[in-house]
């Protein structure tokens, strides 16, 4: 069965032919990305790449690809304090669909692109689990908040938008078209091309 985590190139060299995973190669022209759920495992990884690349050059840009439903609060939020942490600017692009924790992730980028049919998705953090006493309900309801705010908070930072309008489009979930999001703020350009020069 095809992985495509699995997927190789091969290159030729005076010692003979390599095969080197995709993601060592996009990762020497500093290309990264976020796709499937934002986890503990998915996140760690992008984490670790992040911090490689600054350390290699603190100052050159960092394109990250996102095409993901979202996933853990806590583990998006770990990624966006370490996006904002690295002193290399993070360009976001989206491809397919950045919602959820994705696409606050997305927002945060120092240059945010949309190919023409992509499509961001924001919306009020979700109550996993609803069993147990009153008490144990009302601390989740109280975190869950004060998660709300936290999160609408980044977005209005990063869009340009008052904490009332970020908190009216969360409220429900709503979808954003490339040409919403830029009028929005949580984009800032639609690209048909992936090349160096945008």
């Amino acid at each position: 069965m095809y992985n495509p985590n699995e997927a190789r190139i091969v290159k030729e060299s005076s010692h003979g032919y390599h095969f080197i995973p995709i993601q060592d190669e996009m990762l020497s022209h500093r290309e990264v990305e976020l796709v499937g759920e934002v986890d503990a495992a998915s996140v760690n990884a992008l984490i670790r790449q992040l911090r490689y690349l600054q350390r290699e050059d603190p100052e050159a840009p960092v394109t990250l690809y996102i095409n993901s439903p979202g996933g853990s609060v806590d583990s998006g939020m770990a990624l966006y304090d370490v996006m904002q942490a690295v002193s290399c600017p993070i360009r976001t692009v989206c491809v397919g669909l950045a919602a959820s924790m994705a696409a606050l992730l997305f927002v945060s980028g120092a240059e945010r692109d949309m190919l023409p049919h992509s499509r961001l998705m924001i919306h009020d953090p979700l109550i996993l689990q609803t069993g147990g006493s009153a008490l144990k309900l009302k601390a989740v309801s109280d975190d869950l908040m004060e998660t709300r705010q936290i999160i609408a908070r980044v977005i209005a930072e990063h869009s340009g938008k008052t904490m009332e309008e970020v908190l009216a489009k969360t409220a429900s979930a709503s979808f954003f078209r490339a040409e919403e999001a830029v009028s929005f703020g949580l984009a800032d350009r639609i690209i048909t091309s992936l090349g160096q020069d945008k």
